[in-house]
């Protein structure tokens, strides 16, 4: 039985199934308070003819609207996205459209009605009910100038077995179809959804074979005197089964609504809240029969005594199929019980269906509603991510997690979700707990990283406004930042030095800079590849890449190069110096490369995210990884060179984790080649320690001279894991056109460049540099963004 009945009885004790016999009272108050069936009757001789049908439906078929809807978030049960559906007017003077509680949705939406001369009117949410799958939107009657209409009429006592039915709406998506069918069932068990979605309980639904589709959800079901008899609310894919409500709920619904509602105050869409009294022992009921429950216990006169008190054609009773942790049944019944009375103390329902969310990087958190805590056996109100975001899915934190701790700190309640993110500043990378309900024994741990750009606006916490149908929103958190940023303090004589790498590298265009066997290699939802035994504490300084910009721009022009102590001498100068130094490198005894060995301080594992928000130019992944070479390093900025397949755009999360140093630092990306495929990020040293920037340095760049045929070059690159690795190879044509074919979706793509080509395909299983023997980098090993075309 359904939740709103069980909630309206007062003097009623539970009884479980192993307690002794009722007494003659306690009988006595079962018959006169006993839930109300849907009495099916004899079946009814069906005398209508096909003028009464015409007549009938002359008169519905107007009431029948097209709704358009588009959830703006995802909330509760449902995700965000838009659709079509169907509703019918119930209260032509107030404005009030009925359809089903999964089209009103939980959360905020956007909706128009459209009637059947294509007009169209704004609608919005009036009610939508906890658990059954009803609800209401509210449309001005006075938008509506150029169609009669009437309102179509209740008629639950009408539904029977036999029933000749029409279901008039909007199936398939053809505006307005009408199918027929035969109620078949009044007792079906409500048809089960989704696992993690929503699903209606503690109800009977009615079936019979209309076949019904998409589109025909809210569609009224209708009898020959054109009075709805019941609700459209889903169907079978692979039959065609259709499944409809009773209508006793809603017209109850829909009474308190006309009683307290005035007529005037609705056509201004604003009016007072109105409280439809629900309640509930968060608990799923199932009907069984007589002699399913005697073997679940059930004694002989209790069963004669049900018997006595209900309607010949009652087949079973009530079971307990599942209880909530937390609720008021909890510990008092369990699976199997068989519900004989229930006491007074029901718990308000709309107490457990949370109306608000906060909005935080993208993402919803909200408390977990009743119907979720239903589906994952979860407590109502802990911390339920009804959408990830950029901030949450960047750490593995998935739909439908349950978040247990934030920075080290218990999250209960959402409240304490809000009161220990407020504490963290921008960037800060905190560990995060969560559960979810595939694997609900095991909590699991990740790192996240707040925002540091603000992709997003800041957190905000959204409220249902029940007089309106809107939700308000108010900031989550005080504006007043809780930290300062760090910024590069070096010198301006010194800042006049660093530029001569990143002008080596763009103005030198007749240098081979890249070569041409890479493919695209990321893509969204690859697993990451860092692993950096330490992370960047949250009070680490934070670079922003707008002051960044500013101040590589301003050093463009500089004809000097600068070394990792800063000084700076002429580039000939620069290489005898490095030549001189690294003849005295001592290679331990191994089989890797002196090249390797050289090389391998300088390299990093780039890990590359995009926020969906700026998903510009083309950009057909958020998740990116690749090899970049360290090409300057002082004690006021580094600066890494890496290939455009990527850093795609500058709008763009960049970690680096070094293969020189155990650590994992954020990055800025500072330039984008609008032609040729190389880009240039940039990091703060002092995010490394002292330890960490002594490790770290810049590679040798060699552009002359250039290579020629038959050259040895070895090829030094990093894994996932960051360890080095070389190959040697022989330059077969230092200069091959590179011909990068259009993709479908225009996007960028590297043009006029000449390439190296080399005799061993090395494939694109990683990236880095072609360095001599000494390990000067001589080029790129740079992976070139194409579209790959699939023949099946």
């Amino acid at each position: 039985m359904a939740e709103a009945i069980l909630g309206s009885l007062d003097v009623i004790k539970k009884v479980r199934v192993s307690d002794d016999g009722i007494s003659i009272a306690e009988e006595q108050l079962l018959k006169t308070r006993l839930p109300m069936e849907i009495d099916s009757g004899a079946a009814v001789e069906n005398l209508a003819t096909a003028e009464d049908w015409r007549k009938a439906l002359s008169r519905v078929v107007p009431a029948v609207v097209v709704l358009r809807t588009t959830a703006c978030r995802a909330f509760d049960t449902e995700p965000a996205g838009s659709g079509y559906a169907t509703g019918f007017i119930v209260d032509k003077k107030r404005g009030i459209i009925l359809t089903n509680r999964h089209v009103v949705k939980p959360g905020p939406i956007v909706a128009e009605a459209v009637f059947l001369n294509r007009e169209e009117i704004p609608v919005h949410p009036l009610y939508r009910d906890p658990v059954h799958d009803f609800g209401f939107l509210h449309f001005d009657p006075g938008a509506v100038q150029f169609l009669e209409y009437e309102e179509i009429p209740f008629a639950p006592e009408a539904a029977s077995v036999g029933l000749e039915i029409r279901v008039v709406g909007n199936d398939s998506g053809e505006k307005v179809s009408i199918l027929s069918g035969t109620i078949a069932r009044l007792d079906r068990d409500a048809p089960p959804y989704k696992r993690d979605g929503y699903n209606d309980f503690n109800t009977f639904y009615m079936q019979a074979a209309s076949g019904t589709k998409g589109g025909s959800s809210g569609s009224p079901v209708i009898d020959c005197k054109g009075c709805a008899v019941a609700l459209n609310a889903g169907s079978k894919t692979a039959g065609a089964s259709a499944y409809f409500l009773p209508l006793e709920r809603v017209v109850r619904a829909l009474k308190f609504f006309q009683e307290d509602i005035l007529e005037s105050s609705l056509s201004k869409n604003s009016w007072q809240p109105v409280h439809i009294p629900r309640g509930t022992l968060q608990m799923t009921l199932m009907h069984k029969g007589f002699d399913e429950t005697r073997r679940l216990g059930l004694k002989r006169e209790t069963e004669q005594m049900v018997r006595q008190a209900s309607p010949s054609t009652e087949t079973g009773m009530l079971v307990v199929d599942s209880v909530v942790p937390g609720g008021p049944s909890h510990k008092l019944l369990e699976p199997g019980d068989v519900l004989v009375l229930v006491n007074g103390e029901i718990q308000d329902l709309h107490s457990i269906t949370p109306n608000f969310f906060l909005e935080v990087s993208g993402g919803v958190v909200h408390p977990l509603s009743y119907q979720q805590a239903r589906n994952f056996r979860f407590t109502c109100g802990l911390v339920y991510v009804a959408d990830p975001g950029y901030m949450l899915s960047r750490a593995g934190v998935p739909k439908h997690a349950i978040i247990k701790k934030l920075a080290g700190e218990e999250t209960s309640v959402l409240d304490d979700f809000i009161a220990v993110y407020s504490k963290l500043s921008r960037g800060a990378r905190v560990p995060l707990e969560f559960l979810t309900y595939v694997d609900r024994h095991r909590s699991k741990s990740v790192l996240v990283t707040v925002d540091r750009h603000e992709w997003y606006a800041p957190p905000q916490l959204y409220v249902r406004d029940d007089s309106t149908g809107l939700w308000n929103v108010k900031p989550a958190i005080s504006t007043t930042s809780a930290f300062s940023l760090s910024l590069f303090g070096s010198s301006n004589g010194e800042q006049q030095q660093l530029l001569s790498t990143y002008d080596n590298i763009s103005t030198k265009e007749g240098s081979t800079v890249s070569v041409v066997n890479g493919v695209e290699k990321s893509c969204e939802g690859e697993a990451t590849g860092s692993s950096g035994e330490s992370v960047q504490a949250s009070d680490a300084p934070i670079i922003e890449s707008e002051t960044k910009r500013r101040r590589v721009n301003n050093l463009l022009g500089g004809d000097g190069l600068a070394n990792t102590d800063g000084t700076s001498d002429h580039f000939e100068h620069n290489i005898a110096d490095n030549e001189v130094a690294e003849e005295t490198v001592t290679i331990p005894a191994s089989s890797a490369s002196t090249a390797e060995h050289v090389i391998e301080p300088t390299l990093v594992m780039m890990e590359v995210h995009i926020p969906p928000s700026a998903m510009l130019d083309g950009v057909h992944a958020q998740h990116f990884f690749g090899t970049g070479v360290i090409v300057h390093h002082s004690q006021s900025l580094g600066l890494v060179a890496v290939d455009r397949n990527t850093v795609a755009i500058s709008v763009s999360d960049v970690m680096l984790s070094f293969a020189a140093y155990p650590i994992e630092i954020p990055a800025e990306v500072v330039f984008l080649h609008p032609v040729h495929n190389f880009a240039l990020v940039a990091y703060d040293p002092a995010a490394l320690g002292s330890a960490g920037a002594a490790a770290v340095r810049a590679a040798t760049l060699l552009s002359e001279p250039p290579l020629s045929r038959g050259d040895a070059v070895y090829l030094v690159g990093l894994n996932r894991s960051l360890q080095a690795t070389s190959r040697k190879s022989v330059v077969t044509n230092p200069s091959v056109a590179l011909n990068v074919g259009a993709a479908d979706c225009p996007r960028y793509r590297a043009m006029n460049m000449e390439v190296i080509e080399v005799d061993t395909d090395f494939g694109h299983s990683f990236s880095g540099v072609l360095a001599d023997e000494l390990g000067r980098v001589q080029a790129l090993w740079a992976s070139f963004s194409t579209q790959v075309f699939c023949t099946l």
